[in-house]
């Protein structure tokens, strides 16, 4: 039976539908939080490394494993952190070189104290007081591409302005789990090792973050925020409850890291969509059920949020996002593919009682197999999951394969040919903003994958340097309109900026077909000429995708229009045949896009790869197909037809 048309109109509503629903601390006050939170002498939230029991009956491959990782950190160098490798964002622009020794240091010192904690017969203790030492002594837990946020301004640390990044967080909630999980041990060691750990934790986390509302993170008082936001006041969060000592800051701390928490909350869109993509999810969304999770145990399960619209549908939304295995829809800075943590995913599907998400986790830890690998995430989700892996390993599992998803907020859809298999078509396409976190110029833009693999693509991210969050973000050819599947209108790409948007978009729905039109003139600056440009990307379930763009413009001097492929391209007349098998994949993709060839030309133009992120995901070269119109007329109708050969 046909499915009942749905057509849903977006005219004057606008993007982020959005009101102060502050789901959070809508009824629940600093004072009624003190007869909430379980006291610090009293919080358990899981066993010390003392209750050996416990840590004795996880099973015996995860066990090995987490002893094997200690034990090849046993002989750990813990390398310098020079002051001129700090200076290298500053100089040149380099991020990566100081991350990768800092993160060594931090991967290491975790691999000590969870192999300790398991093992528990001493063996570690010296290398986890080197460790431990040897990050107390860092001048700042602050990397150098966000040092920015301290009075003085990017270059070395100030080490009387102590800020709070992502960084810095995390590594202090490392410290506080090893206070916790191994304080009593240490203290035998040196009783001014666990003294030592408070002092810096309460020095750089815990004293800024409540002194001050003016990181940006915080969103006070009512400012838009992304990721950083639930990342940091998880960690925060996790600093305080285990850590603060004074029972009053401790209550001040959790309602302050709740009222933050709820900026993030109260400017979320309905949807639960999250505009930085799947890949951001895992920090946006993901740590958001991070925290929620720890203030439950920490209320011993009083103060529970799952029970909300918007937490469930924030959860959903990693699997509407899923196309097959690892590729998921990739608009902004997202990857093609994304590793999903699997544990984490199973636990916030329980959590809201969403069986597809929890067989999606599911199906996640059975590919990953963390019972011989290792739970995966910081230590906070090693330890949430690491009880429950066994549970997880017993569930249904399963992809989610859904045939169709609509997230108007954001105003992205995702297609396919048939629900619950990868098989035949996948759509994804989008309107918004070009002010959206993590931004691309990229309204109107869309992917197409054959048998659940890539055909037309979003390219993806590079590797983040000190360009990706300057001014010169949009000279970075990854973000521009060109390199996606987009046109350039009079030689004019779009532009960034959230006036720069989708208007009158109309996603719609039936058992045959499924497809979004919108105009996306607005997304293009005055120069550009257009006076509407409305695209419609449509998939026939059975037969294929088309596109097609009608336009009227004020001139017409130069009009192209761009399709991104990882596969060599061939132009055979009227279509443009395209065939190749994915980086790391064995199945061959080919198909091809048919176009009126007296109306454009086409040209196909290779692009080496010289980023290691892209070149993980698509090898060593990409292929842009570029269509130009032959006369350019200011007003025509222009339609692709991708196809099977």
């Amino acid at each position: 039976m046909i499915k009942t048309l749905l057509i849903l109109l977006f005219l004057t509503v606008p993007l982020h539908a959005e009101d102060q629903r502050n789901i959070l601390t809508g009824r629940v006050t600093q004072e009624l939080l003190q007869d909430l939170i379980t006291p610090l002498e009293d919080f358990r939230p899981f066993p010390k490394a003392s209750n050996r029991a416990t840590w004795q009956n996880l099973p015996e491959p995860l066990r090995k494993r987490y002893i094997r990782n200690g034990e090849r950190s046993l002989d750990f160098e813990w390398p310098n952190l020079p002051a001129s490798v700090y200076l290298e964002f500053d100089r040149v622009g380099n991020r990566s070189n100081y991350e990768s020794i800092a993160g060594r240091r931090r991967r290491a010192l975790m691999n000590l104290v969870m192999a300790e904690v398991i093992e528990g017969k001493g063996r570690f203790l010296d290398q986890i007081v080197n460790g431990v030492w040897a990050t107390c002594e860092e001048t700042s837990w602050v990397i150098p591409a966000h040092i920015h946020l301290q009075k003085a301004g990017v270059g070395l640390a100030d080490v009387n302005n102590q800020v709070v990044d992502l960084f810095a967080a995390e590594t202090g909630a490392s410290l506080a789990w090893t206070h916790y999980l191994l304080g009593d041990q240490l203290a035998q060691v040196s009783p001014l090792i666990p003294e030592r750990i408070l002092s810096e934790i309460d020095r750089r986390i815990l004293s800024p973050n409540l002194e001050t509302d003016h990181f940006w993170w915080m969103g006070f008082p009512d400012r838009r925020v992304n990721n950083w936001n639930p990342w940091i006041n998880t960690n925060w969060l996790t600093c305080v409850l285990l850590t603060e000592q004074d029972p009053d800051q401790r209550i001040d701390a959790i309602h302050k890291t709740m009222r933050s928490v709820e900026n993030f909350l109260n400017h979320y869109p309905a949807d639960g969509g999250c505009d930085e993509g799947p890949g951001y999810w895992n920090v946006a969304g993901g740590r958001l059920f991070d925290y929620l999770e720890f203030l439950r145990v920490a209320s011993s399960g009083q103060l529970s949020y799952y029970d909300h619209d918007l937490i469930k549908a924030i959860g959903s939304y990693v699997y509407k996002a899923h196309i097959h295995e690892r590729y998921v829809v990739n608009f902004a800075d997202a990857g093609a593919k994304t590793t999903i943590a699997g544990e984490m995913v199973y636990r916030y599907g329980k959590r809201i009682n969403d069986p597809t998400m929890m067989a999606f986790g599911s199906w996640a830890v059975h590919r990953r197999d963390p019972i011989k690998r290792g739970v995966g995430g910081n230590l906070s989700r090693q330890l949430f999951s690491m009880f429950e892996l066994q549970e997880m390993y017993d569930a249904p599992a399963s992809q989610p394969y859904l045939r169709d998803a609509w997230l108007p907020d954001i105003q992205v859809m995702g297609a396919r040919s048939t629900a619950g298999s990868p098989e035949g078509w996948y759509v994804a396409a989008k309107g918004g903003h070009n002010n959206e976190s993590h931004n691309h110029n990229d309204v109107g833009s869309f992917i197409v994958y054959i048998d659940g693999y890539p055909a037309l693509i979003d390219v993806g991210v590079e590797r983040y340097r000190r360009q990706t969050f300057s001014g010169d973000r949009y000279k970075i050819w990854t973000m521009q309109s060109a390199y996606h599947n987009l046109p350039t209108v009079n030689g004019v790409m779009q532009k960034n900026g959230r006036k720069y948007r989708a208007e009158d978009v109309r996603y719609e729905e039936q058992e045959g077909y499924v497809q979004l039109s919108q105009n996306i003139a607005g997304a293009y600056p005055e120069e550009a000429g257009i006076e509407e440009w409305n695209r419609t990307i449509r998939l026939d379930r059975t037969n294929g995708v088309s596109l097609t763009d009608d336009y009227k413009l004020e001139r017409a001097d130069n009009l192209s229009f761009s399709f991104m492929t990882p596969y060599p391209s061939l132009v055979e007349g009227g279509r443009v045949s395209v065939s190749g098998i994915p980086k790391d994949e064995e199945n061959t993709v080919t198909f091809a896009i048919g176009f009126d060839e007296a109306q454009l030309a086409a040209t196909v133009e290779e692009i080496a790869l010289d980023d290691r992120n892209l070149q993980r995901t698509w090898g060593d070269k990409l292929y842009r197909i570029l269509f130009t119109h032959r006369t350019n007329p200011t007003t025509d109708r222009i339609t692709f037809n991708i196809t099977r050969p």
